[in-house]
């Protein structure tokens, strides 16, 4: 537990909530001059226990309980990354799920400026996989330019993705259906994935491979064989983050080469353990 870092933010946090916003009045004895609600207000709207709230604040509550952290979250409506922190400093873990149910479904609106100004083909599907943005260099790798609404959908079970992605069944789907697994598994309640699933279940052959429950995740650096509607056949490495405002959401780059592929590997990034980088910069920022 970092007791210093948890009280900071709880302090920052429970500051910005008015006590008039839940009907209740600003507490007015002596000496109290802090901003927003008490700590006794929290444990009346919590309904928790005397001292709940500031044994928690405090870094008095060891090993709190997720119900609670949940309920002051949601009391003080953190961001993702807030909940994040808040698990953090309180359990010296992340949290198994979101704070709030429709995370990932939506990103700030400059990230399509910033997909825009990729030179190779890139995009961002939700915590579904659903198509929340791209760029035009995206949309030439479909024929008639036609981005599909959601990307596992279409990996899985359209007939297009497997004239597009080259090797469908050997190179692609045994990589990709085991994500959906995963995916279905951490949020089962999700429609839209259940939705796929009963889609992919209902082909024959991307069922079978589906149910054989592959460990074969791969995305990140991968490399795979593809048929670009333009550029024709070569080779795509990919290249995957998360938006950090957006849990679950993906973005996905595409480098992609035409006719052969690479033989050799391009070796991974690494800092420099004696720091010089750093020290390169600084020179040049002096």
């Amino acid at each position: 537990m970092d007791k210093v870092a948890l009280r900071c933010l709880l302090r920052e946090r429970r500051a910005m909530i008015k006590p008039e916003s839940h009907g209740l009045s600003r507490p007015t004895r002596q000496g109290r001059r802090a901003p927003g609600l008490s700590q006794a207000q929290i444990d009346q709207l919590l309904h928790r226990a005397p001292d709940t709230y500031g044994r928690l604040e405090s870094g008095r509550y060891a090993n709190p309980p997720v119900g609670l952290l949940h309920d002051v979250a949601r009391l003080f409506n953190m961001t993702e990354q807030e909940w994040v922190a808040l698990w953090r400093y309180a359990l010296g873990q992340d949290p198994p799920h979101p704070l709030n149910s429709r995370s990932g479904e939506e990103i700030p609106g400059v990230w399509q400026t910033v997909l825009d100004g990729f030179s190779h083909m890139a995009y961002i599907s939700d915590r579904s996989w659903n198509m929340v943005a791209h760029n035009a260099l995206m949309a030439a790798l479909f024929p008639r330019r036609e981005v599909p609404a959601n990307t596992m959908r279409w990996l899985a079970v359209e007939p297009e993705a497997r004239t597009v992605l080259a090797d469908w069944e050997k190179a692609w789907a045994p990589m990709v259906l085991p994500q959906l697994r995963v995916a279905l598994a951490a949020d089962p309640g999700n429609r839209t994935l259940r939705g796929i699933v009963r889609d992919v279940l209902a082909d024959p052959v991307a069922a079978p491979i589906y149910e054989s429950a592959s460990s074969r995740i791969r995305l990140d650096g991968d490399e795979r064989p593809l048929r670009h509607a333009e550029l024709g056949p070569g080779w795509v490495t990919l290249c995957a983050a998360q938006p950090l405002a957006a849990p679950g959401a993906r973005l996905i780059i595409l480098h992609f080469q035409p006719g052969e592929r690479r033989v050799a590997p391009v070796p991974a990034l690494r800092a420099p353990a004696d720091g010089t980088a750093g020290a390169r910069l600084s020179d040049q920022a002096g």
